[in-house]
């Protein structure tokens, strides 16, 4: 077996046993996980941060993108764009508490996926977003 099909085949195991993000905690393994369930179908997947800010700045079906709130910028101060509620930065640099509940986590990519692209995000493309969030410094 090839060395990239048992790293696959152990991120496919490790999923399977602890139920996908039962364990996730930071935002590194977030990435590790939705790499891991990307390279299922794209064995050679790699993320990338220049992708993911490309897509959080992409206007998608409702005239909005994932910076309309939170701001180009995802370490500052974001602005929910109809309710005009303050949203807390997304980066972890600068908000601990980002990327690190699987629920949350799981809850406001289905949702801001849904509202932005009109459809769920594929793992890739959420491999790609934290990998831009990670790699935001103030």
């Amino acid at each position: 077996m090839k060395s990239t099909q048992i790293k696959r085949t152990v991120a496919i195991i490790s999923l399977l046993a602890t139920g996908g993000f039962a364990h996730a905690e930071t935002p590194t393994d977030f990435l590790n996980t939705y790499q891991a369930e990307a390279r299922q179908a794209l064995p050679d997947f790699t993320p990338s941060a220049q992708r993911g800010e490309i897509l959080f700045s992409t206007v998608g079906t409702k005239d909005w993108s994932c910076s309309t709130c939170h701001t180009r910028n995802p370490t500052s101060v974001g602005r929910h764009s109809t309710t005009g509620k303050p949203i807390e930065p997304i980066a972890p640099a600068v908000n601990r508490s980002r990327l690190t509940n699987p629920r949350t986590v799981e809850k406001w990519f289905t949702r801001n996926c849904r509202d932005v692209l009109g459809r769920v995000c594929s793992a890739a493309e959420k491999a790609d977003v934290v990998a831009y969030l990670i790699n935001a410094k103030p």
